[in-house]
């Protein structure tokens, strides 16, 4: 901005134009340059900054040449805006576009601009892009290697910020309530940052080393997963009675891993040693009682994740200091997807419901005209109203449609930005007027700092909340609007100001509800979709890597995918005020707990399954019974969030996996076994909670039993009492028997004769009753690669299978060219891969009727 403005004002004085004008012209360079380029490499940057003066004096010139027609010209800036969001579904440069005529015209109806200064205007646009584009390439040049080292200072800061409310929540004099919300916050930052640098590992236009990106998401991911067990464990702690020595020692392993500085994490180990030493002494202590005998476990836990956290953050960050210095090496992997530089929201979702609802026939414009009409009639509705109130600043209240209609893509966040947006300007207000009394008008220079850092402190201030921005921006502007108004119309301005914000925002809102509306709990439940697909991907990752080791599968990754569809749950579950405990509406807060509680409990399977076993073939067996029953839940789930219908029941997978660890229990411990014990206790607690979820969405929760011995007492004697009493039941089945036996025998086709040939067979997709009593459908798991000629590493992509009926039961993501998909009931089926590089290929498949739960291998050629 200091730069545009600068060069702006020198062109002024060399081509004889108002200097207003020419900082008016500059100054909107130096702006767009800065909300709307950001681009990582030189050529793409080059290329954005010189393309904005020549659409915005295109229109400085239109602007001039209908300056006399006020119906035309406000007609014009109502197209303009529409046409900026259409032109959006197309990429940045055609927003960049749009948006640079927008400006051009509402810059030229303000400054009435003459047309015989269009050339010259062109010339300082030209001239102000070129030093705009000069200063960046100067002060902030794309390099991905200082980006990537950055990012991890930014993890660090935010670790020693857990460590530091960690060593809060011991100090015995502390609010432990306080304490414990404060580390709670301090964890959800870090989860937000830590997602977010994920994202940022996968900058476009960067060629990537597959092995080392790898390395840098996995050893963040544990980084981050050993961070969250300390934040869990001291948590724990507060509750208990930690002896002093014990806390002691906890106080400085933490203290220690918050001041350790970069390249120094391995001193974490001897801290980490310290606590398992006054840990050992509690518990081999005789006087020591039960309250302080049960911090040892917690106190364990810190000194392991300690440990955990010395290891995966060293090597985190020595991969950053070791990666190559050129651009093109620089190691970037995709894991998830960021929406302006911040974890995604609710746009996926959104944007999956709109293709949903607009794939035939005429419908299949809405998604290209849906915004561009919300904006359009929004305009045209608030610019007669704006322009009536005062036809100087009529753009006010197109600025307030502008700001509703970008970013925001449910009515709870257009009444919640419309908050934002009025709670700033209000404070913003009182601030800037309180400091243009302090300093008066005489002192330029002090102003120009007061406007300098209201903007400033506004842009750190909107990732964290709009209202922040707002504040900043209205400081900054009361100090522009005080070189012209005089105190005394001061308060009228900034009222017509908020009012035509208000009703531009409004009136915005309104026309999203009604042209083509979208419902909130629509666009909520295909995000809690998009969550269950993410946790079918885990699962069927976690079948294919204890299937075959040699896989190409990234359960850290799934785990992440996971985080990034709960940002979009929690964003679109939000609710516009928060209300108190006990009235209605906190359900969703119930499900959203539920769905936070399963992530953590799948961010800690990833870490613990991703190793090399060898299952004995009955153990296998048990484990892709495990696997296909729950992803079969899974699907139950996601056809009850698609119709509203829940017409299946969720199979608790809890008793097999207990008693396939019944069987592990007995093999020889050791660092492997128990990575597998806890990988097994963190599924089962991932299908509690599920299940959980699962009841608050209407579906009916049963056991799925096993097919062999019951491990827990209470489920041998519950299942004995079962027996007992089918033993009491069985004169009376039997004659019910006899009964639907001749019944059957006299039920000929059409002639109530006899028909003892005519035999009913057990269907073979439906297997015996297991011990539990619910029948357990017989399905088929299908796995296989997708290969093709033009990549020999295998591509990757989506497939789909659907049945002979044409409806769609179930479908995967193709990762390196393998696949697998589980579920699959005996029929005609057709399996249809969609990939980026390739068209839609289909082949069919005839899953045989054979009993028992079985695999084919089906591999395809594109």
């Amino acid at each position: 901005m200091v730069t545009s403005l600068a060069v702006g004002y020198a062109m002024a004085g060399a081509l004889d134009i108002p200097a207003m004008i020419g900082m008016m012209i500059g100054g909107m360079m130096g702006l767009m340059s800065a909300f709307a380029v950001a681009e990582n490499t030189w050529q793409r940057l080059t290329r954005a900054i010189l393309w904005m003066p020549f659409p915005y004096a295109a229109v400085l010139w239109l602007a001039a040449e209908l300056h006399d027609d006020r119906r035309l010209e406000i007609g014009l800036m109502v197209g303009a805006l529409a046409l900026t969001f259409f032109l959006a579904r197309f990429g940045q440069m055609y927003l960049l576009t749009g948006m640079m005529l927008f400006n051009g015209l509402m810059v030229g109806m303000m400054a009435n601009i003459p047309a015989g200064m269009s050339g010259k205007a062109l010339l300082v646009a030209l001239v102000s892009a070129a030093a705009v584009l000069g200063t960046r390439l100067l002060l902030c040049y794309p390099m991905p290697r200082e980006d990537l080292l950055r990012t991890q200072r930014a993890f660090v800061v935010e670790a020693r910020r857990v460590a530091d409310a960690a060593v809060e929540a011991l100090d015995p004099d502390a609010d432990q309530e306080r304490a414990v919300r404060r580390m709670t916050r301090a964890l959800r930052r870090l989860n937000v940052t830590t997602v977010t640098i994920d994202g940022r590992l996968a900058q476009p236009e960067v060629a990537a080393d597959p092995d080392m990106a790898e390395l840098l998401h996995r050893h963040l991911f544990d980084a981050e997963l050993a961070l969250r067990g300390i934040g869990r464990a001291v948590q724990d702690l507060t509750g208990l009675a930690v002896p002093p020595h014990l806390r002691e020692a906890l106080v400085v392993g933490l203290v220690v891993a918050r001041d350790t500085p970069l390249g120094s994490a391995q001193g974490l180990r001897p801290a980490a040693e310290i606590i398992r030493r006054q840990a050992d002494a509690v518990l081999n202590d005789p006087d020591a009682g039960n309250r302080q005998a049960e911090t040892v476990e917690p106190a364990y836990r810190v000194a392991q994740l300690l440990d955990s956290l010395a290891g995966s953050l060293s090597h985190w960050l020595a991969l950053g200091w070791s990666s190559p210095q050129s651009p093109a090496k620089v190691p970037f992997q995709p894991t998830v997807a960021l929406e302006r530089d911040r974890p995604a929201g609710s746009a996926a979702a959104t944007r999956r419901v709109l293709a949903a609802g607009t794939e035939t026939s005429w419908r299949r414009v809405v998604p290209f005209v849906r915004a561009p009409l919300h904006a359009g009639v929004a305009a045209a509705i608030v610019c007669p109203i704006t322009d009536a109130i005062d036809p100087q600043r009529f753009y006010w209240g197109l600025v307030g449609v502008m700001i509703t209609l970008f970013g925001t893509n449910t009515t709870h966040e257009r009444l919640r930005k419309f908050g934002h947006r009025m709670t700033g300007t209000v404070i913003g207000a009182v601030i800037g007027i309180a400091l243009l009394h302090l300093v008066g008008h005489g002192h330029v220079y002090v102003m120009l700092t007061i406007i300098v850092a209201g903007i400033t402190l506004g842009a750190w201030g909107m990732q964290r909340a709009y209202a922040l921005w707002v504040v900043g921006l209205v400081v900054a502007l009361v100090q522009l609007y005080g070189l012209t108004t005089p105190d005394a119309g001061m308060d009228h301005l900034l009222g017509e100001r908020l009012l035509d914000n208000g009703l531009g925002i409004l009136i915005a809102t309104l026309c999203a509800a009604v042209i083509f509306p979208l419902s909130g709990r629509r666009i909520t439940r295909e995000a809690e979709r998009g969550y269950v697909s993410a946790v079918d991907d885990l699962v069927s990752q976690l079948a294919l890597r204890w299937e075959d080791p040699d896989a190409p599968v990234r359960l850290r990754g799934a785990a992440r995918a996971l985080d990034s569809a709960l940002f979009q749950v929690v964003s679109l579950v939000r609710p516009l005020v928060r209300m108190p405990l006990g009235v209605r509406g906190r359900d969703a807060d119930n499900r959203t707990a539920l769905l936070t509680t399963a992530t953590g409990h799948a961010r800690a399977l990833a870490a613990a399954a991703d190793i090399d076993i060898d299952l004995a073939p009955r153990q296998a067996e048990r484990f892709t019974r495990i696997t296909t029953v729950l992803t079969g839940s899974l699907r139950a789930l996601d056809h009850a969030l698609a119709t509203g219908e829940p017409e299946e029941s969720w199979q608790r997978v809890g008793p097999l996996v207990r008693e396939l660890k019944a069987e592990l229990d007995t093999a020889p411990s050791g660092p492997r076994a128990e990575r597998v014990r806890t990988a097994l206790r963190e599924l089962a607690a991932l299908d509690d909670s599920l299940a959980g979820y699962a009841e608050r969405c209407g579906l009916t929760v049963r056991s799925a039993s096993p097919q062999g011995i019951v491990s827990s007492p209470m489920e041998r004697r519950t299942q004995a009492l079962v027996a007992e009493w089918g033993t009491r039941r069985a004169p009376r089945k039997a004659a019910a028997s006899e009964r639907s036996a001749t019944v059957t025998a006299t039920a000929g086709p059409g002639t109530g004769t006899a028909s003892p040939e005519r035999v009913l067979p057990v269907p073979p997709a439906t297997s015996a009753m297991p011990s539990g009593g619910v029948a357990v459908a017989v399905t088929v798991t299908v796995a296989g690669s997708i290969r093709c000629d033009r990549h020999p590493a295998g591509c990757a992509g989506w497939i789909t299978v659907i049945n002979g009926r044409g409806k769609r039961v179930a479908a995967g993501s193709v990762q390196s060219g393998r696949y697998r998909v589980d579920g699959l009931r005996p029929g005609p089926h057709t399996l249809i891969v969609s990939a980026s590089a390739h068209a839609p290929h289909a082949e069919l498949l005839s899953v045989p009727s054979a009993g028992g739960a079985g695999r084919i291998d089906h591999d395809m050629w594109l």
